[in-house]
């Protein structure tokens, strides 16, 4: 079983930036692959992006590239995702979960049925 808790988000002003952690604890093994989605009112539940626990190899939507980083911290088993030049549309509660199964190609990283344990989810709202 693995546990994920979400932390850091709130209300910014666009411009601004925010970096969410997600705590993993419970089984943690070094192949598995976080990933973090996010889900605004009435929208379906998105891929950001994920890194790979093991070697970091990192992945990320278009549509956040260049403003998103995803990051690690093996020693405190954490996950990050640093958000910057935050705009209105970033508005949107923010998961993070976990990929434990092996799976041949990337692109399963970026469905969000390919996860198998999920967080609370973290609110992030940018005012305009």
């Amino acid at each position: 079983q693995v546990q994920l808790v979400e932390s850091g988000g709130g209300l910014v002003q666009a411009g601004g930036s925010l970096r969410l952690s997600c705590a993993v604890s419970g089984r943690t093994f070094g192949y598995y692959v976080m990933g973090w989605f996010r889900q605004a009112p009435g929208k379906e539940r998105e891929f950001v992006a994920a890194i790979r626990w093991s070697e970091g190899s990192i992945f990320y939507a278009d549509s956040v590239k260049g403003r998103f980083t995803v990051s690690k911290d093996n020693a405190k088993n954490t996950v990050y995702l640093q958000i910057d030049s935050l705009k209105p549309e970033d508005t949107a509660v923010y998961y993070c979960a976990a990929l434990v199964k092996t799976y041949s190609s990337s692109l399963y990283y970026y469905r969000k049925g390919s996860y198998d344990y999920w967080g609370q989810g973290t609110q992030v709202t940018v005012s305009s």
